[in-house]
């Protein structure tokens, strides 16, 4: 057995003189009252003495002290192995992923989704990136998730004044970010932006081995297009109206990756993190070194908390008979 924090056994050298002030703090009354008075004061009753009682409050705070310098066994070190996923979400922060033909808007639809596919996705690296003419970083790889929400839910939308959606933008990030993977997918949140032809895309991705996934959000119907308050009007003023670009298709099936139109329902998130999942299955194994940690610090934690009630309860004295 061993302690994880040996150094706070140092502070059960107070309890020997706890134990010593706690003595002498009952003697001191004597000079303070009259010896009639004093009886009175620290009548015996039928339960447990004073001095026991004190006993006990210090048996408690001393097992209190070595729970928190926390005793385990160490069984030395294991060997953990596990298939290491990373893989790249990009969200379309362009103007027009903020058209009102999806409620709220479509980059609202598509956080929600992206929260639903993280519920999913287990033991996997994940890294967030916003893009539209050009692409910055959200996340850098990384398996907390509760982080991810945040970032996402918060994501800085300094560039939604620009115009235009470059795809090629996240494809060269998603190429720096895998550059050590042998499988690299990239699952891109869009509208499709305006572009019908994708095959300079597709070269890129097919050259750097990125499978592109692509949930697209919007309608065939379009919608408007909201900055704010604002609605968005071109320059003879007349209110612009956008609508789902289904020929960003080729992109994903040509790279071998899956194209899925949004739906209202939680059960697509779950069928696109299957697909991703299965197309991420690569066989790389991560081994990983971890100390195998017996923890014994609840026992004397619990009975710390037994002497400690005991010492505030009646028991009755022990006599013999």
């Amino acid at each position: 057995m061993q302690f994880l924090y040996p150094y706070v056994l140092f502070l059960l050298l107070l309890i020997p003189l706890l134990w010593v002030l706690l003595g002498k703090s009952k003697d001191a009354l004597k000079n303070y009252f009259t010896p009639e008075l004093y009886e009175k004061m620290v009548a015996k009753g039928g339960g447990m003495s004073r001095r026991n009682r004190q006993a006990l409050l210090l048996a408690s705070l001393a097992l209190g002290i070595v729970a928190l310098a926390r005793p385990v066994i160490d069984n030395g070190e294991i060997k953990v192995k596990s298939e290491t996923t990373d893989l790249v979400v990009a969200f379309d922060i362009s103007r027009s992923m903020f058209a009102n033909d999806v409620y709220p808007n479509r980059f609202s639809l598509s956080q929600r989704k992206f929260f639903d596919l993280l519920e999913n996705l287990k033991d996997t690296r994940i890294a967030v990136i916003g893009f539209s003419s050009r692409a910055f970083l959200v996340a850098p790889l990384t398996s907390d998730y509760a982080s991810l929400r945040y970032l996402v839910k918060h994501m800085g939308l300094d560039y939604i004044s620009l115009k235009g959606t470059d795809m090629m933008a996240p494809l060269e990030v998603t190429k720096n970010l895998l550059k050590n993977r042998t499988k690299k997918a990239l699952l891109i949140f869009t509208d499709g932006g305006d572009k019908k032809d994708f095959s300079k895309e597709i070269d890129f991705a097919k050259r750097e081995g990125i499978k592109v996934f692509i949930y697209a959000v919007g309608t065939d119907k379009g919608g408007v297009m909201k900055i704010g308050r604002d609605v968005v009007r071109d320059e003879n003023g007349d209110v612009v109206i956008t609508h789902l670009n289904s020929a960003v298709k080729s992109l994903a099936e040509a790279t071998g990756g899956v194209y899925k139109e949004f739906s209202f329902k939680s059960a697509d998130a779950k069928e696109l993190a299957e697909i991703i999942k299965d197309s991420l299955h690569s066989g790389e194994i991560k081994e990983d070194v971890i100390r195998d940690r017996k923890e014994l610090f609840k026992i004397p934690l619990m009975l710390a908390i037994i002497l400690f009630l005991m010492s505030f309860s009646s028991l009755p004295k022990w006599s013999r008979v």
